[in-house]
């Protein structure tokens, strides 16, 4: 699927070394807007499919967040793209200076439309060196954007920002393996706050369910078969790229006592979201039973147990009926070495 780019610029923040301790961090301004070619389009389409597989965390504006004031003045169309993204890379510039991981990076904001969706992306991309080869086979260094591999990014769905004032998640933003203070200082710059939180969203449809089948008062295998079909519906949300849509689901589950899972769900207090974003980590305890421990680490399909899988609650153990055969040929090996 192709993206329509609207209004691009990008600037750069360069660290100058200092004789103290102290950051200095020059910006260095783009004149104008950059022409919308096919290679400008090709960087923002590889973008934003970066940015869709990232894991994301969800955030609203604080009251009185400076961008916010200033995004606001561009949607009302009081300033324009230009001078916004000024505006934008002073604010970042002054908020990185604080940090000691303070690095120099490229700048990018992109107005653009994706799926009739209206989105604001904006990212601090740094550079990396590499070799090029000329027509002549002169071997020259060059450094391109690393676009594949980025940690410093957001998104905003201005579409979202217009439509539901009230929502908690038309601001997304990267969560980054570095630590939290990287994601910390960029939702700092934004004056934003965490909102929709996806995990919370997700242990709270996994209890949900469960509540769901023990008042339903369905024997253990009717509630494993329910948290099976679960499980393949979110599933099937993953693999397609969509969101669990909770009136979706709660059709696809059989009604007990009367209720569906969703008028259950409202009337209890969950607190879910009509949208979650599914959290794959999270949802396979829906299927799977797992730990780790003391060297010992073990996971078995849900279904398994009572069957396969023994659990003597007073004594502490489990035992497996039918050992995997890698694992069965690996103990023999052992045993014959031991002899």
């Amino acid at each position: 699927m192709s993206i329509a780019v609207n209004q691009i610029v990008l600037h750069q923040i360069i660290k100058n070394p200092t004789e103290t301790d102290q950051i200095a961090l020059e910006s260095v301004l783009r004149e104008a807007l950059l022409p919308i070619t096919p290679e400008v389009e090709q960087l923002m389409l590889e973008l934003h499919q970066v940015y869709q597989s990232k894991a994301k965390g969800y955030g609203i504006f604080k009251a009185q967040s400076v961008f916010a004031q200033a995004l606001n003045r561009l949607l009302e169309k009081e300033t324009d793209f230009l001078s916004f993204s000024y505006q934008s890379t002073q604010l970042l510039a002054a908020e990185l200076s604080k940090y000691p991981f303070a690095e120099s990076g490229t700048f990018v904001l992109c107005q653009y439309n994706f799926l009739a969706t209206d989105y604001l992306f904006i990212a601090l991309l740094d550079s990396r060196v590499s070799m090029l080869v000329d027509d002549k086979l002169d071997i020259h260094r060059t450094q391109y954007l690393n676009i594949n591999q980025f940690d410093i990014a957001a998104r905003i769905n201005l579409t979202d920002l217009r439509i539901n004032a009230n929502s908690d998640r038309y601001l997304t933003f990267i969560k980054g393996r570095v630590g939290r203070k990287i994601s910390d200082f960029f939702m700092d710059f934004l004056g934003a706050e965490e909102g929709l939180n996806p995990k919370v969203q997700n242990q709270c449809l996994l209890q949900a369910v469960s509540d769901y089948c023990e008042q339903g008062e369905l024997n253990s295998e009717q509630t494993q078969a329910v948290k099976k079909h679960v499980f393949d519906y979110c599933k099937g949300q993953i693999n397609s790229g969509d969101e669990i849509e909770l009136r979706e689901l709660s059709e696809e589950l059989p009604t007990l006592n009367e209720r569906s899972f969703v008028e259950f769900a409202q009337q209890q207090d969950y607190d879910l979201a009509e949208q979650i974003p599914p959290v794959p980590a999270t949802l396979k305890a829906l299927a799977k039973f797992s730990g780790s421990g003391k060297g010992v680490t073990l996971s078995f399909d849900a279904e398994l147990i009572n069957h396969r899988i023994i659990w003597d609650e007073q004594n502490d153990t489990i035992t497996i009926k039918g050992l995997p055969a890698n694992l069965r040929d690996q103990l023999q090996r052992n045993l014959k070495n031991q002899n």
